[in-house]
């Protein structure tokens, strides 16, 4: 899709949600069936799928009067939206918000029926030996690791349960011989598959396989310009060599590219020259991950960065992503405050680290909608991830286990975990008095880090500054008693 037409889709959803606020709307699409069901149903009005019998028929009948009204409301073609649907993660991802609302009715930030996105923990091997490490891993799978027929399990209920993206990660997945035959059957199911990586794996035909079993996306990372300063954070001499390559041969092989940066004071000044760096290599995207002092990365808590270095951060990849060269987003929710004060002087609107929109003027008002219908922090909300073991956490970065895939049932956690339904409600967090609280809501990750509390205090923003000076006082006199 274009980038218009992708706007035009961002819309269309808005409308849906107040389209769907309607009790009587809301029931009958529930009776519509599951989210594989109603995701055929969409194709059927994109033009991609055929009715299989008479309920089918009347029932894309109905979504199609839903749409095109929607449609009309929005002076949006319909020609531009079945284009859309065309796109089977489209459709999962529509599916998905329709009965999110429909279960739900109309949340701040809208809870959904699945995770639009999964990140999975594939394998606990990995090559290197990053300082930041959540996952602690090594050269070794760990004794626990799902055997192949089980994770193909974990994937069925994804399936099932109408997840629109699924991302693999690790340690390194590539390091995996099961994540070949998984990633492949992943893409069959109309999911949006992407890899994040070393990248140090990626020769030419390696590149060209990803391409070939249907992944749509890798995310490479490379935390600087200077190849010394990135050897020195990987553990591992030569990686930074290595991980250009890996983006080169990825780019060349037709994928889309993104680099992955964590962004600590060991190079947030360098992020400039990492952006021209990003430019050169000619990736689709730049993403400046939040650093968390989870995993190993407990042992450089004294690395991350101030609120006021953070904004600093922001403001760049926010002035970044608005003059339309390069996607820049963040990890951090704060980014979706950012974009948000730009889009009144006609910038764009960040309210996910996965997803921007230009407002047109006289849609404005709905930008505002639009971040709290999305709610910055994911965690346990449109996305959580799964363990090498197949334990569900929250996030990557937030090791609570909530349940497990093949002992608890995917849905069944998803629905059910008290955990994840306190991380809907933005309404009893320590963020509760915050104007921006359903767009932005803090890092759910952070806080736990830091407090030991998911629902506590993000001391990266700026109205929390106060509690950043005394952990900064905290970690000081420790270090002094330690030295003494």
């Amino acid at each position: 899709m274009t980038e218009s037409e992708g706007v035009e889709v961002k819309r269309l959803v808005y409308f849906l949600r107040r389209v769907l606020g309607n009790p009587v709307t809301r029931s009958v699409v529930k009776k519509l069936g599951s989210p594989k069901q109603i995701t055929k149903l969409l194709g059927i009005y994109a033009g991609v799928e055929e009715p299989s019998n008479r309920r089918e028929r009347f029932l894309s009948s109905m979504i199609s009067k839903i749409l095109s009204m929607s449609a009309s409301k929005f002076g949006v073609s319909e020609e531009s939206l079945r284009n859309g649907l065309r796109d089977a993660y489209m459709r999962r991802g529509v599916a998905n918000v329709l009965l999110g609302i429909a279960y739900y009715g109309i949340t701040r930030p809208q809870k959904l029926y699945a995770p639009f996105m999964v990140v999975w923990d594939f394998t606990k091997r990995c090559n290197l030996k990053c300082k930041h490490c959540y996952a602690n891993a090594s050269p070794f799978p760990a004794p626990d690791e799902l055997t192949l027929d089980q994770k193909l399990e974990v994937l069925r209920q994804l399936d099932e349960a109408g997840v629109a993206a699924l991302s693999f990660s690790g340690g390194e997945p590539l390091m995996s011989p099961d994540f070949w035959v998984v990633a492949r059957e992943a893409a069959k199911t109309g999911m949006y598959v992407s890899v994040a990586t070393n990248g140090t794996l990626i020769r030419p035909e390696v590149a060209r396989r990803l391409k070939e079993i249907g992944v749509r996306y890798v995310e490479i990372s490379l935390d600087s310009p200077n190849p010394e300063v990135h050897d020195s954070f990987r553990g591992i001499r030569g990686a930074w060599e290595r991980a250009v390559q890996g983006i080169k041969n990825s780019k060349a092989a037709g994928l889309e590219v993104g680099i992955a940066t964590t962004v600590t004071k060991i190079n947030y000044k360098q992020l400039p020259d990492m952006i021209r760096l990003a430019k050169e290599l000619r990736v689709d995207r730049f993403i400046a991950f939040n650093f968390i002092p989870t995993g190993r990365g407990k042992e450089i808590v004294e690395m991350d960065l101030s609120p006021k270095e953070r904004y600093e951060v922001l403001d760049l990849l926010y002035s970044e992503l608005s003059s339309g060269q390069l996607q820049a987003f963040s990890t951090s929710p704060l980014y979706a405050v950012v974009s948000l004060r730009g889009v009144d002087k006609g910038g764009k609107l960040a309210p996910t680290h996965f997803a921007d929109l230009r407002i047109p003027e006289e849609y404005l008002s709905a930008g505002f909608a639009l971040g709290e219908f999305l709610g910055g922090c994911g965690a346990g909300r449109i996305y959580c991830s799964i363990e090498h073991n197949g334990n569900i956490q929250p996030c990557v970065f937030l090791p609570i286990v909530v349940g497990n895939v093949l002992k608890d049932g995917f849905l069944n956690v998803w629905h059910n975990s008290e955990l994840f339904n306190r991380l809907r409600d933005r309404d009893h967090y320590y963020c509760s008095f915050c104007p921006y609280r359903y767009i932005c809501g803090g890092c759910r990750a952070r806080a736990y880090a830091y407090y030991g509390d998911p629902l506590g205090p993000d001391p990266s923003c700026e109205f929390n500054e106060k509690l950043w000076e005394e952990l900064v006082s905290s970690v000081k006199e420790e270090q002094i008693a330690v030295s003494h």
